[in-house]
């Protein structure tokens, strides 16, 4: 009996002594770990795991790149999700209670990073499609009274500050899930709603051929967006008042 005794007391000092090795050790990793710094980029990671490294966007192709849009343009999308005027359940539940503010900072933040694109994915499509694309996004369409995406977007197609973006650099998924989203009005902005206006007059086949057609650009090395003061609009747009 004294025997187990013995054994059961130096089995309880034995714990006793690990269980102090493994609490200093555990403060010393504590102390030893960097700090995590308040800043916007810290938080913002969370909208790495679908936006991509730095907003770069992913390789599935459906989440777009938010790095290098023009802030005004985030911020107007940040406000749509969290006031249901664009519908995507993640985004909405990301911003729901964040502030006007907040989710400036964050459209500031992420319009600021200027990054390398990658190069854009051949399109399988036939050439006629790729003609077709090209004619609607330079000159339109007027005898359907459809304006030409460059008279909006910029020559370049690189946006216009402070709220239009650029269209090349997308992928093909997103520009057609986009171009639904306005036919349906899952997707909305301020009236005059100007390209659900468009959307609506473009055919299925009409918007095959204009996404395969900018998601086969070549991104200019300047994606620096257009001065608002060098654009006047075809059409009124509630985004971009003028």
């Amino acid at each position: 009996m004294r025997c187990k005794t013995r054994s059961l007391v130096r089995f309880a000092a034995a714990g006793v002594l690990l269980i102090g090795i493994s609490a200093s050790q555990v403060e010393a990793q504590a102390q030893a770990e960097p700090k995590l710094q308040d800043t916007i980029a810290q938080r913002s990671l969370a909208c790495a795991a679908c936006h991509g490294k730095e907003g770069r966007a992913t390789r599935d192709g459906y989440f777009p790149r938010i790095a290098g849009k023009p802030a005004g343009y985030l911020y107007n999308q940040l406000i749509n999700f969290r006031e249901g005027h664009r519908r995507y359940p993640m985004m909405t539940y990301m911003v729901a209670h964040l502030s006007d503010d907040y989710l400036l900072e964050m459209a500031q933040y992420f319009s600021d990073l200027h990054l390398p694109y990658p190069p854009p994915q051949a399109p399988n499509v036939s050439q006629q499609v790729l003609q077709r694309g090209r004619q609607l996004v330079v000159n339109g369409d007027p005898s359907r009274k459809i304006h030409a995406c460059i008279a909006c977007h910029g020559a370049q197609l690189t946006g216009v500050s402070p709220a239009i973006p650029s269209l090349v650099g997308l992928s093909r998924d997103y520009l057609n899930s986009q171009f639904g989203a306005w036919k349906t009005g899952a997707r909305r902005a301020a009236a005059p709603d100007c390209m659900a206006d468009i959307s609506r007059q473009l055919t299925p086949d009409d918007i095959g051929a204009v996404s395969a057609w900018l998601a086969s650009r070549q991104v200019p090395a300047d994606m620096t967006p257009r001065a608002a003061t060098s654009v006047k609009l075809p059409v009124a747009c509630g985004s971009f008042p003028q």
